[in-house]
Parts: C-alpha cells; structure tokens; sequence
C-alpha cells in the first residue's frame, strides 16, 4: 500500500471513528469465530507448560472471551505466548510472536511477550542516585542495564489467580520483589492483572507498594505482527503515534536529557504512515537503533476513559492498521512515554511457533512506559516509588477491524 493509498484511507469515516470512540469501538458488530462457525463461550481453562530448570512448575492459562477472542499467558514471567484476534473475514489469527515451550522463554527470548519490571528500559551505566545513597544494578545491555537487569521480572514464576466476571475473564499474577533484588531498595510487593474483556480489550493493571524508596517502571513487552503473527515483514502496517516530541539517545541508547520535536524527522508518526516509509532515511537517531527503538513523549489532549476505573488518565497512545487483514489495534496508557521498537534485532535465528524463523522487523513492540534512565534525569516525569503510596499503571491495547 502506498502513502497515498494510504492517506486516502485514514480519510474515512471508520478510521475517525475508531479514535474517536476509543476502546471497544469497531467497524463491525460482528463476532470471531474459530474456523468452524461455532463461537467459543467466555472461559478460563489451565494447562502444564513444563517445569523450570531450577524445577518450579508452570501453567498456562488460556482466556477465551464471549467473541472467541483467546489469550495464552504463563505464570512464568507472565508472558504472553499468544494472542488470537479476529481479520475481516471475523477468522480468528496469532498476532504475537513467541515459542511453543517453556526453555527458549528462559534461555534466548528477546522478552517475547513478557511483563518487565523492575524497571523497564535502561537506566544508564547500571546505577543511580536516590536519597542521597547510590545503587549499583546488575548490567545487561552494554554499559547499562536493561528490564530490571540480569533476572527480571520476566524471569521469575508469579503466583497466579484467574478470575471470571459477567463481561471479561482474567489473570491475576503477584509476587514480591525482595529488597536488593539485581540491585533494586526496598521490598517491592507487586500485582499485575491481564484482563481479556468481551469487546476484544486487554487491558493490563500495574500495582505495587515498597517499604523503601525505589524506582518503578513497569510494561508489557508483547512483539505484534497484526499480519501473521511474525512470518512477515512489520513494515507495511500504518502507525500513527499522538506525539509531538521524544527523546534522543546517545550511541548506548540512553538518552540525552533532551526533548526533541518530531517535526520534520522520520519520527513523526501525528499523521500515519507505514512502518516502513522511513525507517532507512539518514538518520542519526535511526541509525544508533538500527531503526525505530526510541521512546514518544505522549500528548495528554487526546484523553479516553478506558474500562470501568476512571480514577486514571487514559490516553490513546497509538493506533495500529494492516491493510492484509484489515487488523486494527489501539494502545491506551495512563503513563507518559511509549517506546516503540522494530524488532530491529531479530535476524532470523530465533524459531518461533510452528517453526517460523523471526526475521529482522517482523515484529513491533510498544512498551507503555515512563521514560528511560528517569532516576538520572530530574527534569523527566519521576519514578519513584515511596513507602504509603501505591503505583498504579494501566494500559490497554484494544483490537476491531476494517472491512
């Protein structure tokens, strides 16, 4: 699809009326079906999925909501091991990339589908400074550490709890986050709640409180390919991103401090474009990521109520169309930066599910977030967490098509 095609289409009233109606809102009432015509009920069942090397056990739980719409995730690290949503034609598809076993999550996957914590993105040289005592993390990426260091929260076993409620279904996932955890203050009691509702939201819910001041910063870092599920390229969908400016980093990809306008730089995603228009153009900032790996500072004037809590801000983030499958996918968040990344790393020695090697961009992650290294810049949105308070996130990535 060229830019014209695709400007003549964003045009529309369906597409206006998608990011104007926000969450649940579609251009068909029409519901998924499974192939065979008959429609799955609302359900939460669990299975085995293997046992940790270090001999823990693991289920998966597999959400089914009122339009067959199906979420697999594990307790181990709560990854999300796939996510079938609905095409034009109401055929339910794999839209996330992942494995089909346990081992490859805990030795070589490059965060499929996981929550990450304790803060998610880098934070520069593995060290800050909080209340006047500096704390040395585990390093990672580089110089710097990255998803909560050497054993993030992806990789630990989370209590679990499903849960079945008149328009949604659910997985309750809490664990504790010991003080001095890969370097972190400060006990950490954590809860995350993946919600699967019957107008094809999932909607993730963050809380935590700490008996010591710390930083915070936690996500959802599924790889989409609202195409296939990852067996081709991410470089035809069309994204448009509400934001104005973001931040660019050094050749560590940390950043700067500054923020820096959108305007005129193949980081404009106001007006949307493929994926792909610009991703290769002469680019500083481009080429430090190998393409887009950056973090949007997002603008708060397109605010949504999302859900049935509206004690939080939500703001539509993002929006996400594939022309193939007519897919569209919307990302709301309470939280101030989206971090939008390319798969710019996968190289094709990674085999998936069914065997599909991952190529280089055929998968795109948008991390919901505050911005990277926040301890290390005071003028960034804090993230820090002090004892009495609780953090609460919320984001929601919501799905409905275009005939």
């Amino acid at each position: 699809m060229d830019n014209d095609h695709v400007n003549r289409f964003l045009t529309t009233s369906c597409w206006i009326g998608l990011i104007i109606l926000g969450a649940g809102a579609a251009c068909t009432g029409k519901s998924a079906d499974n192939g065979t015509g008959s429609v799955k009920p609302a359900s939460v069942t669990q299975a085995p999925f293997g046992t940790t090397t270090d001999g823990q056990p693991v289920t998966i739980y597999t959400l089914t909501n009122a339009s067959g719409m199906e979420l697999r995730a594990t307790n181990y690290g709560g990854v999300i091991v796939s996510l079938r949503v609905p095409d034009r034609n109401h055929k339910l598809g794999d839209i996330v990339l992942g494995f089909d076993s346990l081992p490859p999550y805990e030795t070589v996957s490059p965060y499929f589908g996981a929550l990450v914590g304790r803060y998610g993105n880098r934070i520069a040289k593995g060290r800050f400074t909080l209340d006047g005592h500096t704390y040395t993390l585990a390093v990672n990426n580089g110089p710097n550490s990255l998803h909560g260091g050497l054993r993030g929260f992806n990789k630990f076993v989370w209590r679990a709890e499903p849960f079945q409620r008149a328009d949604s279904v659910g997985l309750t996932l809490v664990r504790t986050s010991r003080d001095g955890e890969e370097g972190y203050p400060g006990n950490l009691k954590v809860t995350v709640t993946y919600t699967l509702t019957d107008s094809n939201e999932v909607i993730f819910d963050y809380r935590a409180t700490t008996d010591k001041a710390t930083p915070i910063n936690l996500t959802q870092h599924s790889y989409f390919n609202l195409a296939d599920g990852g067996s081709s390229s991410i470089l035809g969908h069309v994204m448009k991103i509400n934001a104005d400016s973001f931040t660019p980093v050094d050749s560590t990809q940390i950043p700067t401090g500054e923020i820096r306008s959108v305007t005129g730089t193949p980081f404009d995603f106001r007006t949307p474009i493929t994926i792909g228009a610009r991703i290769d153009s002469d680019d500083e900032q481009l080429k430090i990521g190998m393409g887009y790996d950056h973090n949007f500072v997002l603008r708060k004037d397109s605010a949504s109520a999302t859900g049935n809590d509206t004690s939080l801000k939500m703001t539509l983030a993002a929006t996400v169309y594939e022309p193939a499958s007519g897919r569209v996918m919307q990302v709301y968040t309470s939280e101030p930066g989206l971090q939008f990344y390319t798969g710019n790393f996968l190289d094709g020695t990674l085999h998936g599910k069914n065997g599909v090697a991952y190529q280089r961009r055929s998968g795109f992650v948008m991390e919901t977030q505050h911005y990277p290294d926040s301890p290390n810049h005071a003028k960034f949105p804090s993230t820090i967490l002090r004892p009495g308070k609780e953090y609460h996130s919320r984001s929601v990535y919501s799905f409905s098509v275009r005939e």
